[in-house]
């Protein structure tokens, strides 16, 4: 077992974002950073983009800490999770008795938003006809609430986050074009965490201490973590760190305990072999496979990402008799 490794990362109070807590150690997000304290300051509707997962939301409430509004409210709605007549109702209010079960009158989030921000997460999800109410409120035209009689105005700056491609959603007549210019004055892309491999140990430590503040990482475990490609992004990495921290044996979580498959260099990069020896490298991580598993080839082969003919095909050429798989084990 290898010693706790402690990945370096940022801590300081001025990247907690309305509670929640930016980790940033990679060059490109220390950039996307600096471009949004210089964005925020300006009054222009912004449009985040990005995969899900990958930290939409802390970029947006980055904007609204470092903007002039950061004194006033910020209201954050997905536009996903709701259905039209309920999305409308909640963006701009109701009044009693505009439809059934409305038994009071209700202030919409644009009202509750004014002057400060509101955060529309999955913007490229709303339909026509709320697109053409959101661009008129966007355009600074008074509304009505739903069943209302009296015209509201409020001034709100609006961040919106899409993991879609809405250039492309316009082309295909899926989303306003004017709509999408009123959102995107100013445009920021968040990069998913396969490109910003600094923060993954920064994020999994973080994660780990979140669950337990005295256990640690080994150098194989952030290793293989910064191996993985992250699909699912920073909700992913949270999910698998969680997991293996519940699993893990003791204090320590080790590659072992994380329920990744890597490459067999990846593998060598966490225990440290000296890559220019490329054949000795391989060498030592497969016979350290199969001691962990007492000699199961099929279960040494599944931990270093590759077939069992290929482990085979491996410990014949190094002149070296299998290791005999206990018995009954198939």
């Amino acid at each position: 077992m290898q010693s706790g490794y402690q990945q370096p990362r940022m801590g300081s109070e001025d990247l907690v974002f309305l509670g929640m807590r930016a980790i940033v150690a990679s060059e490109v997000m220390t950039r996307v950073m600096a471009q949004v304290e210089k964005i925020a300051r300006s009054g222009a509707s912004v449009l985040i983009s990005g995969e899900s997962g990958a930290g939409k939301e802390m970029v947006a409430r980055a904007v609204h800490h470092y903007s002039r509004r950061s004194q006033k409210p910020w209201v954050d709605l997905s536009c996903a999770a709701l259905p039209e007549q309920l999305l409308e109702s909640e963006l701009f209010g109701h009044e009693k008795g505009a439809f059934s079960g409305a038994d009071t009158a209700k202030p919409g989030l644009f009202e509750m938003a004014h002057q400060g921000t509101i955060f529309l997460d999955e913007i490229g999800e709303l339909d026509p006809r709320m697109q053409v109410k959101l661009l008129r409120v966007l355009d600074g035209v008074p509304y009505y609430r739903l069943g209302g009689v009296k015209k509201v105005a409020v001034d709100v700056r609006v961040v919106a986050a899409t993991n879609r491609d809405l250039e492309e959603a316009v082309e295909q007549g899926r989303f306003r074009a004017d709509l999408y210019h009123r959102l995107s004055q100013v445009t920021l892309t968040v990069p998913p965490l396969r490109e910003r491999k600094e923060d993954i140990g920064a994020l999994a430590n973080y994660f780990l201490h979140q669950h337990d503040e005295g256990m640690t990482l080994t150098r194989s475990a952030v290793a293989l973590l910064e191996s993985h490609s992250w699909p699912g992004n920073i909700r992913e990495l949270r999910n698998t760190v969680v997991q293996a921290a519940v699993l893990a044996a003791g204090s320590v979580v080790d590659a072992e305990d994380l329920r990744i498959r890597s490459s067999v260099r990846a593998l060598s990069v966490a225990v440290g072999v000296d890559e220019s020896n490329l054949d000795g490298m391989e060498r030592r991580m497969i016979f350290e496979a199969l001691a962990k598993v007492g000699g199961h080839q099929q279960r040494a082969a599944d931990q270093l990402g590759i077939s069992r003919r290929t482990l085979s095909r491996k410990l014949k050429q190094y002149q070296t008799e299998p290791v005999q798989e206990p018995l009954g084990v198939m």
